[in-house]
């Protein structure tokens, strides 16, 4: 990667194929792809920029600022400034400040919710038919 003149050498995690069974078995749960990916991805490593979220999981900028402003608004993660050699502009990098299973918990909650609401709108629905007597 060159910045402002300079060439650097990182290295970036990509995403293999059991980190992709995870990203599928959370989409299987309601979670939005590009949080799925993102968050995939940062349980795999200990910090990473925009730009490396962005090689490792094949999303595009726009998506992954999305993720993570979900994921700073439930507070599942933090974010730094690093100075890459004292020059330009300070990179963010991000790092989850939660276990995976808080954010497991925030899920089986919001899973549970949504089965209750189906469970009470069936019902609502049951009374509505037996009022008419659609029999």
């Amino acid at each position: 990667m060159q910045l402002g003149g300079y060439l650097i050498d990182f290295e970036v995690k990509i995403l293999d194929e059991n980190d992709l069974v995870f990203v599928s078995d959370l989409r299987n749960l309601g979670i939005q792809r590009n949080v799925a990916l993102t968050l995939v991805y940062l349980s795999n490593v200990k910090e990473a920029s925009s730009r490396e979220i962005e090689i490792g999981t094949g999303l595009r900028q726009p998506e992954i600022s999305l993720a993570i402003n979900f994921m700073s608004d439930n507070k599942w993660i933090d974010s730094r400034m690093i100075r890459v050699n004292k020059k330009g502009r300070p990179l963010r990098v991000y790092s989850f400040c939660v276990p995976m299973e808080t954010i497991y918990a925030f899920y089986e909650l919001k899973a549970h919710k949504d089965y209750e609401e189906s469970v009470l709108k069936i019902n609502q629905l049951k009374v509505l038919i037996q009022k008419k007597d659609y029999t």
